[in-house]
């Protein structure tokens, strides 16, 4: 099994590389975590923060999954905000669409204020664009402005029109953009590493290389490792696609997806400044979308081609070149210094399932795409059920999803069939 982080640029620029300790003997807590990603180190935190005894234990490295794989953008897209709004309505009623427009906000002042108060040197940076290939996009950011018009929130949005986004971008592919001052991007690896030391100082106990082979049911869940056992209180599930425990309850609930994401050599500031004067964040309105942004020593990420059969991409700089290549012409036969893949957790109404297996094991996972945020927002909501107030939780709990009878490989296929349906539907728009 792999101990070393995936050859991804994140890794290769991390500023804390002393990694945690293995769990060696048996230790008793209040809330055991498994999974060390966002969704895991976001909970240690907020555990801790409340006074908790925790312990969390990864598998991997902290920040080995998908947390230390993606494209860094945090934004306020929620792939599933209209079925959000349906199903909160079951809980909440007329509020539903209110709480849905919160909810787009909420990570981003959690992850905000916790760069602050712990002073996280992650690189992190405000401003995104969402840009539009045809007029039917455009249409859709029209929208989007409308609410956020209606909202209140008008001044945190710009509508750039074709003839200006040159201004913006490098590159004669768009008709337009909305540009976004409340979204963020950043080096997600130092993030949650950061986080896990702010949660380590204290006083959680954070541990790699440490698999949860178990889970023993009980008044005290137990999770069993190779090397020791951790007793608990309450337990959390958060290892989104990279975890195979309770397949009784959880098999056929979610679906992996491979991104693919890769970043040039240096380009230097000069060439950076050129293709993305503003130094933004920047996805499209496609359904299957590209998504790229610079980094802070200058080269430009760039991401997209989500593979949902959950296989990994053979050659993801050759399949991402053409797309960058179309982007920016200027990057035409660049240099490609990292690329890597991960799995994300694609749920089929595209709303986190979040719930209990008993009354003592909790599980978060499937943020189909929108991870960075809405990880931090389930933590807080997760963290304050276990603590007893579970009110919020249950908004979450009550969201009626679905199983496909057909589990690993054969789930997999079966979702992409059906995302081919929406890719025919994009191109027919």
């Amino acid at each position: 099994m792999p101990t070393t982080m995936t050859q991804s640029y994140y890794a290769a620029t991390a500023r804390d590389t002393a990694g945690f300790a293995r769990l060696e003997g048996d230790i008793d807590v209040d809330v055991a975590i498994v999974g060390g990603g966002f969704s895991g180190v976001a909970s240690a935190l907020e555990f801790a923060e409340r006074g908790k005894t925790v312990a969390l234990l990864e598998a991997e490295k902290i920040g080995w999954g998908a947390t230390g794989r993606n494209g860094g953008q945090i934004t306020g897209s929620l792939s599933g905000d209209i079925a959000m709004a349906r199903e909160f309505r079951r809980t909440i009623g007329d509020e539903a669409d209110d709480y849905v427009w919160q909810t787009r906000w909420r990570g981003h002042d959690i992850i905000k204020n916790r760069v602050q108060k712990y002073d996280i040197a992650c690189d992190l940076q405000f401003g995104h664009l969402q840009t539009a290939l045809k007029p039917a996009h455009q249409r859709d950011l029209d929208d989007i402005l409308a609410e956020a018009e209606w909202r209140g929130a008008a001044d945190d949005y710009t509508m750039i029109a074709a003839a200006d986004m040159p201004s913006y971008l490098e590159t004669d592919i768009y008709c337009g953009g909305l540009l976004c001052r409340r979204n963020m991007h950043v080096h997600s690896l130092d993030l949650c590493v950061g986080e896990a030391r702010a949660a380590e100082r204290l006083g959680a106990k954070i541990f790699e290389q440490t698999k949860v082979e178990k889970i023993e049911h009980g008044a005290r869940p137990c999770l069993h490792t190779k090397h020791g056992k951790v007793r608990a209180e309450k337990v959390l599930i958060a290892g989104n696609a990279y975890h195979g425990l309770e397949r009784k309850t959880l098999s056929g609930k979610m679906f992996p997806a491979s991104l693919a994401n890769m970043a040039t050599v240096t380009l230097g500031e000069d060439v950076a400044r050129k293709i993305n004067p503003h130094n933004l964040g920047v996805y499209d309105c496609r359904f299957v979308l590209d998504y790229y942004r610079c980094t802070a020593d200058h080269r430009l990420m760039f991401g997209g081609g989500t593979n949902y059969s959950g296989r990994d991409s053979k050659d993801v700089a050759a399949a991402l070149r053409p797309a960058l290549e179309r982007t920016f012409p200027r990057l035409k036969g660049i240099d490609i210094a990292f690329n890597w893949t991960g799995m994300d957790g694609i749920v089929i109404n595209r709303i986190p399932q979040v719930g209990r297996i008993g009354e003592n094991v909790f599980y978060v996972q499937g943020f189909s795409g929108h991870g960075i945020a809405l990880t931090h927002t389930l933590a807080e909501i997760v963290s304050k059920a276990i603590c007893a107030e579970i009110e919020e939780f249950l908004i979450y709990e009550n969201v009626r999803h679905y199983s496909l009878p057909l589990a690993g490989q054969m789930g997999s296929q079966a979702v992409a069939i059906g995302m081919m349906y929406y890719k025919l539907k994009e191109l027919l728009r």
